[in-house]
């Protein structure tokens, strides 16, 4: 053969023929497989998008129910904790003058430790609920233990305090204990 008849046959890659035309890289898809696709992906994006939220929901709740128990976590122990509080006070309040000079120190070292548990509680966020006579009954933070008519006062005042709240934060602990006035309306 001459060399003139030799011709150069070129042969392209599938690759080559890809670059010059990419229309032909991508099979035709039938429309129903596209809407198919497109349903399962919407699904599959609904789905993620469920399962975020359920995510974002539970970590929510652990926040709270850690902040619950780190500020209530202690309640029992502090409602076991009142009567000493209790306790404390009234031994102070029963004490005569004479017996105050008598025991001196002694009662001094009571009501420091009276401070320091109402310090303790401070601290781990319990206040007293002390109503004064004269106040009106709140059955949010009081408990009647009686009524009685009273006198120069309206329905509904404390005429006596046997025993002060607490609340554990915006909690109640133990609702103070009053006595509350009858008296109706004149």
């Amino acid at each position: 053969m001459a060399e003139a008849d030799k011709k150069e046959i070129e042969i392209e890659t599938p690759e080559e023929a890809l670059a010059e035309d990419p229309a032909a890289a991508q099979p035709e898809t039938p429309p129903e497989d596209v809407d198919a696709l497109r349903a399962e992906r919407d699904e599959l994006r609904d789905r993620f998008m469920r399962a975020l939220a359920d995510a974002e929901n539970a970590r929510k709740r652990s926040e709270r129910d850690r902040r619950e128990a780190e500020n209530y976590g202690g309640s029992k122990l502090a409602r076991d904790i009142l009567p000493v509080y209790d306790n404390l006070a009234r031994a102070l309040e029963i004490v005569t003058d004479e017996q105050r000079e008598a025991n001196k120190a002694f009662l001094e070292g009571v009501e420091l430790t009276l401070r320091e548990l109402l310090n303790v509680f401070s601290k781990h966020g319990i206040e007293r609920i002390a109503p004064e006579v004269g106040d009106p009954f709140d059955p949010q933070h009081h408990q009647a233990m009686f009524e009685a008519p009273v006198p120069d006062t309206k329905a509904g005042d404390i005429i006596q305090v046997m025993a002060v709240g607490f609340m554990l934060h915006d909690r109640l602990l133990r609702p103070a204990q009053v006595g509350v006035s009858s008296t109706p309306a004149s």
